[in-house]
């Protein structure tokens, strides 16, 4: 964004133009704004609020009032820009949680919370059972280890008894 403000600016400041240097100022903002991509997740935050998107787009096909469809494009961009916000403190945590247990975790324990934090900034539904564990292949016997000693260094924290107990990812 920065590199598009100033774009513009020099644009408008050298003024090579009698009329239009705004016009032609914007469109070289924009064109510096899509040759280095930033973050953004606009093509999420619509997806998320695709019946509403679709909606915003008809009534304003309509008329010639884009009033409505503008608040509705800024708020989206908003949602885009909190979501890239929330993404990034993911990636953060992430990061933070394997510099924490870099030597604790061992293959198999480092297969499980890579496969938990997949599903990211969403979270891993429903938490790792026993079960779902076990999928890596281990016995019985090493699931119950494995995921005692994650607990034992607080890398999970446990909820319910026997067979209703799941495993979380402390990130904090």
């Amino acid at each position: 964004m920065v590199h598009a403000g100033i774009a513009h600016l020099c644009f408008e400041i050298i003024h090579l133009y009698e009329d239009g240097n705004g016009r032609i100022g914007r469109a070289l903002a924009e064109k510096v704004l899509s040759e280095r991509p930033g973050l953004t997740a606009i093509a999420h935050a619509i997806e998320v609020n695709k019946k509403k998107y679709y909606d915003a787009l008809h009534k304003s096909n309509h008329s010639l009032d884009i009033t409505k469809w503008l608040v509705f494009f800024s708020e989206i961009i908003l949602e885009a820009q909190a979501y890239i916000l929330s993404l990034i403190d993911f990636v953060i945590a992430k990061t933070n949680f394997f510099e924490k247990h870099k030597n604790i975790l061992n293959e198999r324990q480092k297969k499980a919370v890579l496969r938990m934090f997949k599903e990211g900034i969403e979270g891993f539904q429903g938490g790792l059972s026993a079960e779902l564990y076990a999928y890596y292949g281990t016995s019985r016997a090493t699931t119950t280890r494995d995921l005692a000693n994650l607990i034992e260094k607080t890398v999970f924290k446990k909820t319910g008894e026997l067979k209703s107990s799941r495993c979380f990812l402390i990130l904090s």
